[in-house]
């Protein structure tokens, strides 16, 4: 069975229990879906900020905050926001990924395209390293390609 299905859609109205916040590891979440998930859920941002102000958020790390109706997983794809993101942060945070979904509880999943916008790296690139890792999960696994 294929549990991977690419969409072009929202992932804030993605029907997965759990959908993917991409995040630096200094606390800023200023531009892209990083800002947009900081205005739906301010708690998270103030915990996320805290965390990485303690220098407790790193590359390959996930970090899962649970909220009533959606889980958000956030995922670490550079070190700060000024950087580009390198495509073998997106292998540890994907190899943690699938080593570590099951016992966080995780039964679905929505990924935007990782590092893809403003992190610098190649759409179809982006695409293929998440194919290639997330093939392997057990769960329906969406991945939300907004590229035109």
């Amino acid at each position: 069975i294929i549990m991977l299905t690419i969409i072009k859609g929202d992932i804030f109205e993605s029907k997965a229990q759990t959908i993917v916040n991409t995040v630096n590891c200094v606390g800023v979440m200023g531009k892209g879906i990083a800002l947009e998930y900081k205005k739906r859920y301010p708690e998270m941002f103030v915990k996320y900020k805290q965390l990485c102000d303690k220098k407790l958020f790193n590359i390959g790390q996930l970090w899962l905050y649970k909220t009533e109706n959606k889980w958000i997983l956030n995922f670490p794809t550079k070190l700060d926001w000024r950087n580009k993101t390198e495509i073998e942060y997106l292998e540890l945070g994907l190899k943690k990924f699938v080593s570590e979904y099951k016992a966080k509880g995780i039964t679905s999943i929505g990924f935007p395209l990782l590092g893809a916008n403003n992190g610098g790296i190649d759409p179809k690139t982006s695409l293929n390293i998440m194919c290639n890792y997330l093939q392997e999960c057990e769960i329906p696994v969406y991945i939300y390609d907004n590229q035109n």
